[in-house]
C-alpha cells in the first residue's frame, strides 16, 4: 500500500476533519458502484479505506509516524546496528548487542571437531537452539532428521461494504497477497468486523512449507447520505415551507429501497420521524432505525407574497 498520507491527498500535520472531508470526497469518486467499467476500482476503493482506517486511529496513526508500523499496519523490520565482540564494543557490518564468543559457548565440540551434548545451561548445545538465540524462534525437527519448512505468515485483509451490501448481501472480489482474487460472500446481515478466514491463501512460506492464512475483516465504507449513530442511521430531508405547514408526502430513500413518509401540516424544522428497521444489522440479529430529519427549505426566488406574510407574523 501507498502512503495513507498520499493515498487521501493531504498534509502529514492534517487534522481529523481535513482526514474525513478528503475521506469522503474521494469515496464518492472512486466507490466501485460508480466504475463499474474499471477493473482496479475494488482495489482503489481499498486502498482508501485503509489509509483512513489507519489515519482516523490516533494510535496507529502516531505509530505509522513513528516508523514503527508500514502502511498496512504491520511492524517494520529495524536494521541491527553493529555486532557486539566479546569486550561489549561494536564491530562494523554486524548486529549490535550479540557477542560471537558468547554465542558458541553454547555449544560444545569434541576434539574430532564433531558436536557433543551436554551445551552451557543444561540446553545440550544443540543447533536446535540457534534460531532461539536469535529470536526467530526453535526450527522444528521433522522425522527424517532435517528442519520441517515453517508455514507462511497470516496476512489480513479490510473489505470495505457499503450499507446496503452488509444489509442485503453481495459478492465482493478481494485481492490476496499471492496475487490471486477471490469472491467472497458477504451474507445479509453482516455486521463490521466480521471475520472470514480463507485457508492457504495469505504469505506464502520462504522455506517450501504451506502458505499462512488471509483474514478478511468487513468495514463499512462511509455513505455519501446516511450517517451512522450505532446500529441506527440519520439522514436530513428537505421539505418545502410550504409542504411543511400544509403537509405532504416526501420519498425517503433506505437501505432496501426507497418509501414513501407521511410529513403532518405544521411539522417543523429539525422533527424527526423514526423508521423502524431501516437500519444498520444487529449483532443479535435484526437492524437498528432511520431518523429522518426534516429540514424546511425555502424557494429558489424569493417571494414577495411569502415575505409579506413573514412581516405581517413579525408584527413589522
Amino acid at each position: 500500500m501507498r502512503d495513507p498520507y498520499d493515498v487521501l491527498g493531504v498534509a502529514k500535520g492534517a487534522d481529523e476533519s481535513e482526514i474525513k472531508r478528503a475521506y469522503r470526497r474521494l469515496a464518492k469518486k472512486l466507490h466501485p458502484d460508480s466504475n463499474t467499467e474499471d477493473p482496479k476500482a475494488q482495489d482503489k476503493f481499498a486502498e482508501l479505506t485503509g489509509a483512513y482506517d489507519l489515519l482516523s486511529d490516533k494510535e496507529k496513526r502516531g505509530q505509522f509516524d513513528r516508523g514503527e508500523i508500514d502502511a498496512q499496519g504491520k511492524p517494520r523490520m529495524h536494521d541491527f546496528a553493529g555486532f557486539g565482540g566479546g569486550g561489549g564494543g561494536a564491530r562494523p557490518g554486524g548486529f549490535s548487542g550479540f557477542d560471537g564468543d558468547t554465542i558458541f559457548e553454547s555449544f560444545s565440540f569434541g576434539p574430532d571437531g564433531a558436536r557433543r551434548p551436554g551445551g552451557r545451561a543444561g540446553r545440550g548445545g544443540s543447533f536446535d537452539d540457534i534460531g532461539d538465540m536469535f529470536g526467530f524462534g526453535r526450527q522444528r525437527r521433522s522425522a527424517g532428521g532435517g528442519f520441517s519448512p515453517q508455514p507462511g505468515a497470516d496476512t489480513e485483509i479490510t473489505l470495505p461494504v457499503t450499507y446496503e451490501e452488509a444489509a442485503a448481501g453481495a459478492s465482493k472480489r478481494v485481492a490476496l497477497p499471492n496475487g490471486k482474487q477471490v469472491d467472497v460472500k458477504i451474507a445479509p446481515g453482516t455486521v463490521e468486523g466480521h471475520r472470514m478466514r480463507l485457508k492457504g491463501q495469505g504469505e506464502p512460506s520462504p522455506t517450501g512449507g504451506p502458505a499462512g492464512d488471509a483474514y478478511v475483516t468487513v468495514s463499512y465504507a462511509i455513505h455519501p447520505l446516511f450517517r451512522r449513530e450505532g446500529d441506527d442511521l440519520r439522514q436530513e430531508v428537505p421539505v418545502p415551507l410550504q409542504d411543511a405547514v400544509l403537509g405532504t408526502k416526501v420519498r425517503v430513500p433506505t437501505l432496501t429501497g426507497a418509501v414513501d413518509l407521511n410529513i403532518p401540516a405544521w411539522t417543523s424544522g429539525g422533527k424527526v420521524f423514526r423508521l423502524r428497521g431501516k437500519g444498520l444489522p444487529k449483532a443479535a440479529g435484526g437492524h437498528g432505525d432511520l431518523l429522518v430529519e426534516i429540514n424546511l427549505a425555502l424557494p429558489a426566488d424569493r417571494d414577495g407574497e411569502l415575505e409579506a406574510l413573514m412581516r405581517k407574523w413579525r408584527g413589522d
